[in-house]
């Protein structure tokens, strides 16, 4: 009997390794003699550079780089186990834990952390860099990313941009001869659900500016900072990225990426399962086991447990997809069909604090995974 087990991480508690290495515990106290196919697995979010490198046997890259508030940050990325493709999250180097409610200010964030993360592994002869690009700090359109590269952004003056998104609105021109070589032989992959523009009342600025510290003053100031700034790309660039669906992700990120590097948008999950080689390794399945710290309504669109079910029923459309979950929310209904999701269990074993859940989550898990595991057994002896 062959089992796949690719859950996503749980919060707070697992990894994604951690998880399936509860899960194959569990299963292999009723099913001793079974071949489990371990794939951790993410959606392109937080947990990603840990997933991929797990999933390849790669290894992690730790570097001091410009952090969101130009200080000196410790952020990791991973090359994956093929040694030519990188994964970076762009919160390592920009994310919103390098903030809190006194000090961030999207008007001064930078991408250029992201940037040097970037440049270090092409240094390093990496070929294709995933970017995961949530959980940002930044509303800079991916300026100080472009400065990292090598990019000149000039104001009238011919001096070079400070950092941060209240400086765009001095954007004059935009100098790419400087831009580092390893960019022509380098495809950035970005893994992002995102689909809102650049800007406009669906935009970086309006949409995720107030959550990175925006005030409503902020957001209006941002907002025109970045069409500016689009408009000065369009000139020269001859890029129109204003309306670009998937422009607007991580304070503008993408269309900084979209503008200066030879980069295409894919969704996140659907990234993991290629490069963690899913739909081989769940050949001829007879169960699949998936995953993560909290399911609902909005795993449907675009989660971890929902790309596992849809790329391991497209190849072993007979194993039927069990999902354990810390916890179990709404909606979950619209989760089961023929093509996706059976079966759904909450590994939590009655009332607790979350302390409590989080401490325990391996043992609950493995022991869930357990009497599944002899429930599938009790039907097969029948």
């Amino acid at each position: 009997m062959k089992f796949v087990i690719a859950p996503d991480s749980f919060k707070g508690g697992m990894t994604a390794k951690e998880a399936a290495d509860a899960i194959q515990l569990g299963l292999q106290r009723v099913f001793p003699a079974a071949e489990f196919e371990k794939v951790p697995m993410a959606d392109g979010g937080e947990g990603t550079v840990q997933s991929l490198v797990d999933a390849t046997n790669g290894q992690l890259i730790r570097k001091h780089v410009t952090g969101p508030l130009a200080t000196t940050v410790q952020a990791t990325y991973g090359i994956l186990g093929d040694q030519e493709t990188a994964v970076i999250e762009m919160a390592a180097a920009s994310g919103l834990q390098f903030v809190n409610d006194q000090t961030h200010n999207p008007l001064i964030t930078t991408t250029y952390g992201t940037g040097e993360l970037m440049l270090d592994a092409m240094s390093r002869g990496i070929k294709r860099i995933i970017l995961g690009i949530g959980g940002s700090a930044t509303n800079d359109g991916g300026a100080g990313m472009a400065q990292a590269l090598g990019i000149k952004l000039l104001d009238e003056d011919h001096h070079e941009l400070p950092f941060g998104g209240g400086q765009l609105h001095r954007l004059n021109q935009i100098d790419t001869t400087t831009i580092t070589p390893f960019i022509a032989t380098t495809k950035i992959i970005i893994a992002s659900d995102v689909t809102n523009p650049l800007t406009g009342p669906d935009g970086a600025s309006a949409v995720f500016g107030p959550q990175k510290g925006a005030t409503p003053a902020m957001v209006k100031t941002l907002d025109a900072n970045l069409k500016h700034y689009a408009d000065i790309i369009n000139r020269d660039l001859h890029l129109d990225l204003a309306n670009r669906p998937g422009a607007g992700a991580a304070g503008g990120l993408g269309a900084g990426l979209l503008a200066f590097t030879n980069a295409e948008m894919q969704r996140g999950i659907d990234i993991v399962v290629d490069y963690s080689h899913l739909k081989q390794r769940a050949q001829n399945a007879d169960f699949v086991f998936t995953g993560e710290g909290g399911i609902d309504y909005q795993t449907k669109f675009g989660k971890t447990p929902y790309g596992v079910a849809r790329a391991t029923k497209s190849v072993a459309p007979t194993a039927p997809v069990i999902v354990l979950a810390g916890n179990v929310g709404e909606g979950i209904d619209s989760l089961y069909d023929k093509r996706s999701i059976d079966a759904i269990f909450p590994i939590v074993p009655g009332v607790v604090t979350l302390e409590a859940a989080i401490k325990n989550g391996p043992k609950n898990l493995a022991l869930l995974a357990e009497n599944v595991g002899r429930l599938i057994n009790s039907i097969q002896i029948k």
